[in-house]
């Protein structure tokens, strides 16, 4: 595990132990998949988000794509609806691509590095930090980038419920056409 899943983990651990909840009590009971389209929100346990853009590019703000993928840039805004602050990553939302079965067509954003999970700097202002913390009631709305293999149009971002004994609960999709600029 990395370490930005360490920290998300052990602060979101501090939270449910304060707010009394575990992950077997009040959330969690009966794992489900939602589903929604271009500007849904879609409300998790923790937070809402909204999807409100999609698109494909070469190139964004100086940072090419690499030989055969291209760069899909996503418009989210996310809001906190629990009752205390909660620590966010641009990790909590990994984007998808392809067949159902294919368990490799997948990418977190560009903000570190797949194999060490290191942060790597924004390459934007407007992107989503790597880690931040969303205050209650609290919205920001910023870019995720992936890196995303040339030839595809539909994607989807996905986000989890994780609670603080390390069980995940509800999972969540956006499924969009992302647009060549």
């Amino acid at each position: 595990m990395n370490r930005r899943k360490i920290r998300t983990a052990a602060a979101l651990a501090a939270i449910l132990a304060l707010a009394g909840l575990t992950g077997c009590g009040m959330f969690g009971q009966n794992k489900s998949t939602a589903e929604g389209r271009i500007g849904d929100t879609i409300e998790t346990d923790f937070y809402e988000f909204t999807v409100n853009r999609g698109y494909l590019c070469d190139e964004f703000e100086g940072r090419p794509a690499s030989e055969g993928t291209e760069l899909l840039v996503v418009d989210v805004t996310v809001r906190n609806t629990f009752n205390s602050t909660i620590p966010m990553s641009d990790w909590d939302f990994q984007a998808q691509w392809g067949e159902d079965d294919d368990d490799e067509a997948y990418a977190f954003p560009i903000t570190s590095d797949p194999d060490t999970g290191e942060e790597i700097p924004a390459v934007s202002e407007e992107q989503l930090p790597y880690e931040y913390e969303l205050a209650i009631d609290e919205m920001v709305q910023g870019l995720l980038v992936y890196e995303v293999p040339a030839g595809y149009d539909d994607f989807s971002i996905s986000a989890q419920d994780t609670y603080s004994d390390g069980t995940t609960g509800d999972t969540y999709f956006v499924y969009f056409m992302a647009e060549r600029q």
